[in-house]
């Protein structure tokens, strides 16, 4: 049997932070040997410093209870021994950058949740099944580094899982123009409803950031590599809003899109139900299987009844009709914290590893 990857998860005592914990419990490939945290935690074992802070229905592993937490500006002593790290640190994005960036010369490579390194040009930002060519930037930018092993990869933002997935199998029919609006849940502010009551029973119109991250970083998925750097495509030109809703895992999205390619509504969720990436065809521990479902009942697809669909790792898509205005509009579903947050950076993992990016030091 093949030795595990030892991994130390950066930032372990946040909400991302166990959930990448939660994931990396009895993975086939890797394994957690490492806890970095703030210098408030290090010392403590991690049950310590979580105390009574840990937000996931499911327990927190045993293997890491006792686990000393390190204090991640240590660079050295938490790069010391490990293969490989999983970015999940709560500081500013300036912060953020820097401290990946020092990972990564320590011949650490990192695979990040954190927005700070998604426009950094050289830096491969990737769903695994739309975009896996991008991580051939990273030979690029090892070069500026000056690593031979070191590298970032980060992994865009939670909220447009629930409708990237379907413009991208759509792309022979060539969207140029979306309208979305998500419908985001608090998990994506680190939040419950224990730690946020306020947002029982409301909605919030407005989550920081959140727009711009929506409409940009699609055309950066959707970019090529040229001159060693990721340059984002010009179209389709997206618009967004998004809305802080009373759920706790679970983004949905309203989305209206024109095509310059006459499709059929048979010929779209044909497109959608065949999508498939280089996850699937490997075979990856974390890849859904079917990776789009399309609903042909009109109230689907729902957070309550959907959300889980394929361990979290799926997409969900429903309601596409046509529209007085736009071509089409559809509805779609994302976990967040899942396929959206340590689900998608896990699954960037595996597929590193098969390309030779990650391996024993």
């Amino acid at each position: 049997m093949e030795k595990k990857l030892r991994v130390a998860v950066l930032g372990g005592t946040g909400m991302v932070g166990q959930r990448f914990i939660s994931l990396l419990e009895n993975h086939p490939w890797f394994t957690v040997t490492t806890i970095a945290a703030s210098p408030r935690s290090a010392g403590k074992t991690y049950e310590e410093a979580v105390a009574d802070r840990w937000k996931l229905e499911s327990p927190m592993p045993e293997a890491v209870k006792n686990l000393v937490v390190k204090n991640v500006n240590e660079v050295e002593a938490v790069s010391a021994d490990v293969d490989f790290t999983f970015s999940a640190v709560d500081m500013s994005k300036d912060e953020i950058r820097a401290i990946e960036e020092a990972y990564a010369k320590a011949e650490t490579p990192v695979v990040s949740n954190n927005s700070a390194h998604r426009w950094t040009p050289d830096v491969p930002m990737v769903v695994p099944e739309l975009n896996p060519q991008h991580f051939d930037i990273i030979p690029d930018q090892k070069k500026r580094l000056g690593t031979n092993n070191g590298f970032i990869a980060v992994k865009p933002n939670c909220s447009i899982q629930s409708y990237t997935p379907a413009l991208t199998a759509w792309m022979d029919f060539e969207p140029y123009e979306v309208v979305a609006s998500t419908y985001q849940a608090i998990s994506g502010a680190g939040k419950t409803f224990r730690e946020w009551p306020e947002m029982e029973g409301n909605i919030i119109p407005f989550i920081n950031g959140e727009e711009e991250k929506s409409e940009k970083e699609p055309l950066k998925i959707w970019g090529h590599i040229e001159n060693g750097e990721i340059v984002p495509a010009a179209s389709p030109k997206i618009t967004c809003q998004c809305i802080r809703v009373p759920i706790l895992n679970g983004h949905t999205a309203a989305a209206f899109v024109k095509f310059r390619k006459k499709a059929t509504k048979e010929e779209l969720i044909e497109a959608l139900q065949s999508f498939s990436g280089e996850p699937q065809k490997l075979a990856l521990p974390s890849a859904p299987k079917q990776f789009i479902q399309y609903f042909t009942e009109d109230d689907r697809p729902q957070v309550a009844k959907d959300v889980d669909y394929e361990r979290g790792m799926g997409i969900s898509i429903g309601r596409l009709r046509e529209d007085t205005i736009y071509d089409w509009k559809f509805v779609g579903l994302s976990h967040n914290t899942l396929r959206g947050a340590a689900g998608g950076a896990v699954l960037s993992a595996e597929l590193l590893k098969a390309k030779g990016y990650l391996h024993e030091k």
